[in-house]
């Protein structure tokens, strides 16, 4: 790997050497993710999510537990499907919601992913500045 050795004076090679590895993804999966964790954002699609995952639940079921419109909730669905991290359909003149536990996962692994580069770069950072200090001397 280009730049391992490292002084006290390579600042900015420290840097280029934390961030060598980063995790690169189709710009699909990037798209996908930024609808996912945009949906997550919000307390009331969590919400809606989790109620979700008992079962099978009616937009209509879902508006009654909240201060808002029916409306609102349905936009709220809405962003949730958009994101995949829901499924609705029609039975009858209802439109139940149901969770897709496959996309939460896939947003939890995206998430611990995240965690292993981050528990990677901090790992460097120690060695680094260990490195650093070693040079340094008493």
């Amino acid at each position: 790997m280009v730049g391992t050795h490292l002084t006290t004076h390579d600042h900015g090679l420290t840097y280029n050497f934390m961030v060598v590895g980063s995790v690169e993804r189709p710009i699909a999966d990037e798209d996908r993710a930024d609808l996912v964790f945009n949906a997550l954002g919000d307390r009331t699609r969590r919400d809606i999510l989790r109620r979700s995952m008992d079962g099978e639940l009616s937009v209509s079921a879902l508006a009654r537990s909240y201060a808002m419109s029916f409306a609102a909730v349905q936009k709220h669905v809405a962003v949730l499907d958009r994101a995949g991290l829901v499924t609705k359909h029609r039975h009858g003149r209802q439109q139940l919601v149901r969770t897709e536990l496959a996309a939460v996962q896939a947003a939890q692994t995206l998430l611990d992913e995240f965690g292993s580069v981050w528990r990677a770069r901090i790992d460097r950072s120690t060695d680094v500045l260990a490195t650093q200090n070693q040079c340094a001397g008493p």
